[in-house]
């Protein structure tokens, strides 16, 4: 049994893939695709806050070898976060994507096309009630009547327009590992912490077999001797921690306003129904009006 720096953590994740060929082992077991070639892209090693979200994200460009032999150009947007997530917030950053000249292919004959785009999520909680660790969400393209269309397909016009979909639930990874993904991604199951949750205690044993596994291993071993490392975990508890303080004191206020906002609606319907009563026994709005503090326009609204 070793110790091991916990990969939830953004420095930590960002230091596991700064090294290339491990890089190229986690994402060629996410894409079901053998990565030959990897770049780092513009927006590299980004860190987004926003209220409770925090978002790691990379994006690379990848050089994949298809079944064929043929290799391809795609895009990889990998984002990580260890909060409850807004969807949205992942939406706007894909739609700034495709945005991004240094994305599109101009081929010597033909219009220019974007490479197809995946964007995968490693989430630190649950999606509703999805209960497997690992989503596949995949296109697929038929006609009006439902039917599959095949020739043609793919056409790069169209994979430039729309991606794929990963989503890793880190919450709901186990021990019962039945295939190569699910055991490279058993480093980030948390049931792994010790008292101190910027490490975890694993049995190295189960990845001698494999040396891409012990690669990651060691890395996260080294990471977790590293005293800098070990301050940029302690520096992210302490930000999430105001960061929290922060948003629950922010909740209490929008519910105050929220109670506030129901507290006047209620008085207002109180004195509208008071008027109606009024009007109804022939009182004059004037008077009705001087009763209940309305303008004679609100009076004139409720005779409608």
């Amino acid at each position: 049994m070793i110790y091991v720096a916990n990969p939830i953590y953004d420095s930590v994740f960002k230091y596991l893939l700064e090294d290339e060929r491990i890089a190229k082992t986690l994402l060629s077991a996410l894409i079901k695709k053998e990565v030959v070639e990897l770049t780092v892209r513009k927006n590299e090693y980004a860190n987004t806050v926003h209220k409770n979200v925090s978002m790691f994200r990379i994006d690379f460009g990848a050089t994949v070898m298809n079944d064929d032999g043929s290799t391809q150009l795609i895009l990889i947007e990998l984002q990580k976060t260890w909060v409850d997530s807004e969807t949205l917030r992942f939406r706007q950053y894909l739609g700034a994507q495709y945005n991004i000249e240094e994305n599109v292919i101009t081929p010597d004959k033909g219009r220019p096309y974007a490479p197809p785009m995946i964007a995968i999520y490693l989430l630190g909680h649950r999606v509703g009630d999805i209960e497997v660790p690992v989503v596949y969400a995949s296109h697929s393209y038929t006609d009006y009547e439902g039917n599959k269309v095949e020739k043609g397909i793919p056409d790069p016009f169209l994979e430039s327009l729309i991606h794929d979909s990963i989503i890793v639930q880190i919450p709901l990874l186990n021990e019962k590992v039945s295939n190569r993904l699910e055991r490279i991604l058993s480093i980030f199951d948390q049931r792994h912490c010790t008292d101190d949750k910027h490490v975890l205690l694993i049995d190295d044993e189960q990845y001698e077999d494999d040396a891409e596994l012990s690669r990651i291993i060691n890395r996260l071993m080294s990471a977790a001797a590293n005293p800098k490392m070990r301050q940029h975990m302690r520096v992210e508890d302490e930000y999430f921690s105001v960061l929290d303080k922060t948003e629950t004191k922010l909740m209490m206020v929008e519910q105050e306003r929220d109670e506030a906002v129901q507290t006047v609606h209620k008085q207002k319907e109180t004195i509208y129904n008071l008027a109606r009563h009024l009007l109804q026994t022939g009182m004059s709005a004037e008077t009705v009006a001087q009763m209940t503090g309305l303008t004679i326009d609100e009076i004139h609204q409720l005779t409608y």
